[in-house]
């Protein structure tokens, strides 16, 4: 097994509590389903919200999944002039016998403009 790390993005439609925990659920979840991958694999995810988003906790949504065991933190992502409004991030960090290249990155929504480069 490998230590890896999956980034993913996702953008909501306003500061609101259930669309923050609806997206990201779903981001969550893409992130596993297309890695293969369960809660067990999971070493820790770190959120991160733009400075708009200010009504609930991206990790509490993992947390109503079942990842009670799962090390989970949130921050808040750098405000950059431009950046894209209304970005919530993960950064997971899992056990994998996967090679990195074999690893899908998950942007859902607006956040797909930050990674054009990779297959959705």
């Amino acid at each position: 097994m490998a230590v890896r790390a999956l980034r993913g993005a996702t953008q909501v439609d306003a500061d609101d509590r259930g669309q923050i925990l609806d997206r990201s659920a779903e981001l969550v979840t893409a992130v596993l389903e297309r890695n293969e991958l369960v809660s067990d694999d999971i070493i820790s995810i770190w959120f991160t919200a733009t400075p708009d988003l200010t009504a609930e906790f991206p990790a509490y949504a993992a947390r109503l999944l079942g990842l009670t065991d799962v090390p989970l933190m949130c921050a808040t992502e750098m405000s950059v002039p431009g950046a894209l409004p209304r970005v919530l991030r993960l950064l997971a960090h899992v056990d994998t016998p996967k090679p990195r290249s074999a690893m899908r990155h998950v942007y859902l929504h607006g956040a797909r403009a930050l990674r054009t480069d990779l297959p959705q």
